[in-house]
């Protein structure tokens, strides 16, 4: 959490003050597009988030690779601050905050991924996924983004320069809560209203960061288990043999709810989507006629036929029966 009160500059063993003084010119010089609107604001918008995630723990190595949290905070970070019709655009920052210099030092790099290539015409979050291995800050100025006491003192500066208005506002909402991804968790988990009505947000950003939320959610209220087969596979290291799937396609209705998700492996997932199997009215799996496999199989589909899906101890998270009713009259093969 950001201190109101002054912050002393500390010394550390192998930085002095000098060295924080340079970076924290940097920080606070950075290049901005002038617009219509004023100085583009995303820069020190990005450069706070950041900051924030180092704080918080979120961003423990210097590789910082794009994920729902990053994008999330950088979305909240623009609500709390960005008061003109700028476009909340996460990608142009965190492509030309590398063009920034101190006396020609650079102290944000990205590292493409083998045979890919990283440009400023590269402005969906999706490709850029694709071509970016991670981003990766100067080392000394890392170090110092790990002492809460510099962290704080960087973040201070910021506001200061480029937010002054809107500090204690900033203050204020970060203490007690104005936290877009928590809105966005309970979108998909309550149906609340839209957080992108408060915001000018891409929709790829958007639907970039609602998926996420809709992959984390979906294996936790199934327990990581798949609701047809009962396979159970704990995730490590974040990984989860356990697939988050829609039951109407989002490409159709946009529908991130856990009630259009069921917990499925993935060739389940695969023979779900494709219209092998789908479920009934009575939460009872539904295998077509139209394939032929050897149902004498132990992994055969017909083994699954009239089996009662697992289904979330919340009732408020079963899966929908109008969406599984499209789902049987729209994807399944009868």
């Amino acid at each position: 959490m950001l201190c109101c009160e002054f912050i002393e500059i500390v010394i550390f063993k192998d930085m002095n003050n000098e060295t924080i003084h340079f970076f924290l010119k940097g920080l606070t010089t950075v290049k901005r597009a002038s617009t219509k609107y004023g100085p583009a604001p995303h820069k020190p918008v990005l450069l706070l988030t950041f900051l924030e995630m180092v704080d918080e723990g979120i961003i423990t190595e210097n590789t910082v690779t794009l994920s729902a949290d990053l994008v999330g905070l950088f979305q909240e970070n623009w609500r709390i601050l960005v008061d003109t019709p700028h476009q909340a655009d996460f990608t142009q920052p965190f492509f030309y905050l590398q063009n920034d210099n101190i006396k020609g030092t650079h102290f944000w790099f990205l590292i493409p991924k083998p045979a890919k290539s990283i440009h400023g015409h590269i402005k969906s979050i999706n490709t850029l996924i694709e071509h970016l291995e991670y981003g990766n800050f100067d080392e000394q100025l890392f170090k110092l983004m790990q002492e809460k006491g510099c962290n704080q003192l960087f973040r201070r500066a910021i506001l200061e320069k480029y937010f002054p208005q809107m500090i204690d506002s900033y203050m204020m909402k970060k203490k007690f809560g104005n936290d877009y991804l928590k809105d966005w968790e309970n979108f998909i988990l309550k149906k609340s209203s839209d957080p992108t009505k408060t915001i000018r947000i891409s929709k790829e950003e958007e639907v970039f960061v609602r998926q996420a939320f809709f992959k984390k959610y979906i294996p936790q209220i199934y327990k990581d288990t798949c609701c047809i087969s009962g396979m159970r596979i704990i995730p490590v290291h974040g990984y989860s043999m356990i697939d988050a799937c829609h039951i109407v396609p989002f490409s159709v209705g946009q529908n991130d709810h856990v009630s259009n998700g069921i917990a499925l492996c993935p060739n389940l997932h695969r023979a779900f989507d494709r219209g092998l199997i789908s479920i009934g009215e009575d939460y009872k799996v539904l295998v077509s006629s139209l394939i032929s496999e050897n149902s004498q199989h132990p992994y055969s589909l017909e083994v699954l036929k009239d089996k009662k899906v697992l289904l979330p101890e919340n009732l408020m998270y079963f899966p929908d029966r109008e969406n599984l009713k499209w789902h049987r009259l729209n994807i399944f093969k009868g």
